[in-house]
This record gives C-alpha cells, structure tokens and sequence, in this order.
C-alpha cells in the first residue's frame, strides 16, 4: 500500500463527510428553522451510530479491502461528517441569545442519544457479524 495512501483518504473522506455535514445542516435550517440546531444533533446521531458500526466491523479485518477503507471511512468520512466543535460552538450560542434552558437541553439530549446510537450501531455490527 502506498503510504501516502491513508492521507489521502482521511482527506477525501472528511471532505466528503464535512460536505454531507453542511448539506444536512443547510436542509435542516431551511425545513426546521433556527431555533434547535437539529442538524448538527441529526448529523453527530447519526455519524455517533455508523462510526460504531464500521470501527465494529473493521475490527474484525486486519487486512484487505475492508482495512483499506478504515481511515477514509472512520477517521475520513465520520470525522469530517460529526462535529463536537460546532455542537459547542451551537451551545454556547444559545446561551449568549438568552436561551439557556434551550442549550442545557440540547446537551443533555445529544450526549445520550450519541452515546445509544454508537451502541446500537456497535450491536447492529456483532449481529450482522454473527449472521
């Protein structure tokens, strides 16, 4: 494998990811509105459950074509797709606009709901693994 190949990927990968990333938020804004950043919440959901999924999955594969694809998938394309800096910077906006309660729940909603859905996907992979 060539070695500059892995940073080729985690950049095509985040660029891809960080793509979806802003079409999701931008779809969201325009069908929800501003209030709630339900993007970011979709999008770290989501990134939350597939990266669980392909590092579950990948960790049965040392080698070949399913190795190959682990750093422009998990640290590439879910990398750039999540983002926990935009949820903190989505936090203490907020806060600043005089909506504290608003951003006290969306922390205490994002943290468990990215956590079950690492977990779901971790088990969805063992499953499909078994199968």
């Amino acid at each position: 494998m060539n070695r500059w190949y892995p940073y080729a990927a985690v950049g095509l990968g985040s660029a891809l990811g960080s793509t979806l990333r802003y079409l999701v938020s931008a779809g969201s804004l325009a069908a929800l509105g501003p209030l709630f950043p339900w993007g970011t919440l979709l999008v770290n959901v989501v990134g939350s459950w597939l990266i669980a999924w392909l590092a579950t999955r990948g960790a049965r594969y040392t080698r070949g074509r399913v190795a190959r694809w682990q750093p422009f998938l998990v640290a590439g394309f879910c990398g750039g797709f999540t983002t926990f800096s935009l949820f903190g910077l989505e936090t203490l906006h907020l806060v600043t606009v005089g909506r504290p309660g608003l951003a006290l729940l969306y922390v205490v909603v994002s943290l468990p709901l990215w956590l079950g859905a690492a977990l779901l996907g971790q088990r969805m992979a063992r499953m499909g693994a078994a199968a």
